[in-house]
């Protein structure tokens, strides 16, 4: 009998353990990073070929860019590097680079709000050269 009880009460204890166990994965989930071979290769160019790359990136969004006069890194955004491209005409864009190499483009007024990122460039490209 008191094999049985003993038994029941450790059964019980490790139903207590596993539950305890399930909450906390619940509330503190893994933080996965997804990354792809695009986002990186943006680290790596220089100004000149940043620029190209982001004033297309901003012409395909189906807006106009006629020349990038400064860019750089903003930040993270979940998976996606934020990249800001100032524009000779005075607007600034956001492009959200994403892992499977697509970019979202937004205007830089709408940004540091809703969670989003200011627009301010924290790292720049190496000179072309």
């Amino acid at each position: 009998m008191r094999i049985h009880l003993t038994l029941g009460l450790a059964m019980v204890a490790m139903a207590g353990c596993n539950q305890n166990a399930a909450q906390q994965a619940q509330t503190n989930p893994p933080v996965i990073k997804v990354r792809g071979p695009d986002q990186d290769r943006l680290h790596q160019l220089d100004a000149m070929n940043l620029a190209i790359g982001l004033k297309r990136a901003i012409y395909d969004g189906g807006y106009i860019c006629k020349r990038v006069t400064d860019a750089g890194f903003v930040g993270t955004y979940k998976n996606l590097d934020v990249w800001e491209a100032r524009c000779v005409d005075g607007r600034d864009w956001a492009i959200f680079a994403g892992p499977d190499g697509s970019a979202q483009v937004r205007d830089c007024r709408d940004m540091g709000r809703d969670g989003l990122p200011a627009c301010e460039i924290k790292r720049r490209p190496k000179a072309a050269g």
